[in-house]
């Protein structure tokens, strides 16, 4: 997948890529389709498709450029905050993990997320989904 990767291509230097940050753990480029200017995308050097497939040596270093990149873009641009996101596998346009760096202003005009909120059917449904994500996390904990 690295040969044909579009991220590892700009990682690499075989693509242009507007690079806004860049050390030994990961990259940061301006995303080519903004959300708004100063969307940034912070890529870890190497290929890793998800956030599952990241090795925990790497987890620090990494969310603490994602850290590091949220303040210096809200600082940079002048806005009120950031939205940060990482698609894993649905919605990954490119399958090299990203942190989606957006900065916001409030009536910027992005709402929440971007798909329809499902409220639970009732008490009951929620705690069953409670209870299963509670059962695996102890299962993989283990």
């Amino acid at each position: 997948m690295k040969d044909t990767c579009v991220f590892c291509q700009i990682i690499t230097g075989a693509l242009d890529g507007h690079i806004v940050f860049a050390d030994d753990i990961s990259i940061a480029v301006l995303d080519h389709r903004p959300l708004f200017p100063g969307h940034c995308l912070l890529l870890p050097r190497e290929h890793h498709e998800t956030l599952g497939d990241l090795p925990d040596s790497l987890i620090g270093g990494f969310f603490g450029n994602a850290k590091l990149l949220s303040q210096a873009v809200e600082k940079a641009l002048g806005a009120e905050g950031t939205f940060i996101a990482i698609n894993n596998r649905v919605s990954q346009s490119v399958p090299h993990l990203h942190v989606h760096v957006v900065p916001r202003r409030r009536k910027d005009g992005l709402k929440g997320f971007f798909w329809p909120r499902h409220k639970y059917q009732n008490d009951e449904e929620m705690l069953a989904v409670q209870a299963a994500i509670q059962s695996v996390v102890a299962e993989m904990q283990s």
